[in-house]
């Protein structure tokens, strides 16, 4: 199964604050949406917990938790998984080739040495936050696709939109 991260992540790694994101961004919010579509999404319980307890339609999701008693609020179903490689297995079980790790901060570094690609939306600013995405060692990562947006009306900070997809092992560059 291919391992996907999907992350926004400031330019100082920051992804978030106080359980919530600290950007608005529509257009990112869309690339979201369209890219998990169908999909199984895993995620840790505190990003659970940020969306309301509520699951996201259209998508199986599957939170990484040792609660065992954890609930959606609204009776959707929820798949509880207590280990990266348990939430995988039961991702499969979708019969999906792809899964999405959607965060948070933790759940994107236990899954670090096992993601295949990382749809990074970059916020082209530094900000303040508790949250962060792992750092990455971007000499084993390939930039297959990036660009970039300007800020306006609807977008507060300049993005880009970028894939990365992790090297064939022979060719990563060791430090």
């Amino acid at each position: 199964m291919i391992i996907t991260f999907v992350v926004a992540a400031s330019e100082n790694n920051v992804i978030g604050k106080d359980n919530g994101l600290l950007w608005h961004l529509p257009n990112d919010m869309k690339f979201f949406k369209n890219t998990t579509w169908g999909m199984p999404v895993i995620m840790g319980r505190k990003t659970f917990e940020s969306l309301k307890r509520k699951p996201l339609t259209g998508r199986f999701n599957i939170v990484l938790t040792s609660h065992k008693d954890i609930e959606s609020a609204n009776g959707e179903k929820i798949i509880i998984a207590d280990s990266p490689e348990h939430s995988i297995q039961l991702a499969q079980h979708t019969d999906c080739k792809e899964s999405f790790v959607i965060g948070g901060g933790e759940v994107y570094k236990a899954f670090m040495p096992m993601v295949h690609k990382i749809y990074l939306t970059r916020v082209h600013t530094e900000l303040d936050g508790d949250t962060f995405l792992p750092e990455v060692n971007w000499k084993e990562w390939e930039c297959n696709f990036s660009h970039d947006f300007p800020a306006d009306e609807k977008h507060k900070f300049p993005y880009s939109f970028q894939l990365w997809t992790r090297k064939p092992q022979h060719e990563m560059i060791t430090d």
